[in-house]
């Protein structure tokens, strides 16, 4: 279950006799790496307390959809962003019908119903309560109006001493599906080269011309694509980020140094997404020492830095090129622009004038664009977008490549 690593787990306890089995559960999945958030109803607290999960995940248990101090900075929502996959177990016949009719009147339904996460629940009850044809025609209509997924119920003999369907599945079993989830196989045996971070240029040896970005997204995506079951290069501008497990990567520092080690690797590159935030220009002449402070101006003059994206585009036997267009107004049309001009087979596009998302953020909001249409994905961590944007180029590759 190595693939839990790193990924942000809000795990929905209701209430029901199997919620003592979610420490378990913590447990597992914090010893496999995953960062794990706890969401309880206060039927749930009826059976376990919130120490006992505060202290096995090693995160404020939350249980309040109008905690005062949590509220003050939209807890819920940012809850409901963080998240990388939500899992409700056990869930009970109470919470199956209050999601299947929309209701948010706690912080669980609130949270399940804002997040763009993708949603599993772990039925857990009476094996009557089951069968009721209730409760059966509420599992269909849910899974009719939102994706989720439905784990178990397994069979058995039950804390009310009945026998039959409605045991939760036991926390092993969850935690395993839980790691599938993040096994996503549609680009196996693709080679995919990603760019990411910004570049340097230097002006003499100890000062440069750079931007904010941080990575995040270049390595979000690099990590996406290696679960998607692809080989990954990822060219990195400098940053402070960790290389995602199983990706190959190249750290360079200026605009041609990325070009350089691009060309190095496209001849087996399938996919190219050019993340990265490339000066647009450097210094004409770096100075071999370091300029002195001896004038109130100092005037540089900068040139045109290759256009990595424009040049891979460029190439015979191109591969498939998805590029970035960071832009602070009339952000799809400057996008869809970039898609014509470099030729490109798609174009994700983000407004970096808010301070919220976007450089420096863990969290994002774009737009997907490609010839036939637009996709718009709101405010998430940038892990999810990764994964949104990765079945995008997966569903439009053509099938010659």
């Amino acid at each position: 279950m190595q693939r839990l690593t790193n990924k942000r787990i809000l795990l929905g306890i209701t209430g029901g006799i199997a919620a003592y089995k979610t420490a378990e559960l913590v447990r597992a999945l914090v010893t496999h790496g995953a960062q794990v958030r706890v969401v309880m109803t206060d039927g749930a607290k009826e059976f376990i307390t919130p120490l006992t999960l505060q202290a096995l995940s090693g995160n404020p248990v939350h249980h309040s959809l109008l905690d005062p101090e949590a509220e003050a900075g939209m807890g819920h929502i940012e809850l409901a962003k963080w998240a990388d996959f939500i899992l409700v177990a056990p869930a009970s016949a109470n919470f199956i019908a209050r999601m299947t009719s929309g209701m948010g009147n706690d912080l669980l339904t609130t949270l399940c119903l804002a997040s763009i996460a993708p949603l599993a629940i772990a039925p857990a009850m009476n094996q009557a309560m089951w069968a009721d044809e209730i409760t059966q025609n509420n599992l269909k209509q849910l899974q009719s109006l939102k994706p989720v997924q439905i784990w178990g119920p397994d069979q058995g003999e039950q804390a009310c001493g009945d026998v039959g369907p409605g045991r939760m599945l036991e926390p092993l079993e969850l935690a395993r599906r839980l790691a599938e989830q993040f096994e996503r196989k549609v680009l196996s045996g693709k080679t995919i080269t990603i760019t990411a971070g910004p570049t340097r240029e230097a002006i003499d040896p100890v000062r440069y011309i750079s931007n904010h970005s941080s990575g995040k997204m270049g390595f979000s995506l690099a990590r996406a694509a290696q679960e998607a079951g692809a080989k990954v290069n990822l060219i990195s501008g400098p940053v402070h980020l960790p290389t995602p497990e199983r990706v190959h990567r190249t750290n360079v520092e200026s605009a041609q140094n990325m070009l350089d080690a691009v060309m190095a690797v496209l001849p087996e590159t399938d996919i190219f997404i050019g993340a990265a935030a490339v000066a647009d220009y450097r210094p004409a002449d770096v100075c071999d020492q370091k300029i002195k402070k001896n004038q109130d101006d100092m005037h540089i003059h900068l040139i045109k830095n290759p256009d990595i994206i424009a040049t891979v585009a460029a190439q015979d036997n191109r591969p498939f090129c998805v590029g970035f267009a960071a832009e602070t107004q009339d952000v799809v049309a400057y996008a869809r622009g970039k898609l014509e001009k470099k030729k490109l087979n798609m174009v994700v596009a983000n407004d970096v004038s808010s301070q919220h998302i976007g450089f420096n953020s863990d969290d994002n909001a774009i737009i997907i664009i490609d010839q036939d249409a637009s996709t718009e994905y709101s405010q998430a961590s940038k892990y999810v977008l990764s994964q949104k944007i990765i079945e995008h180029i997966a569903a439009k590759l053509p099938k010659d490549i």
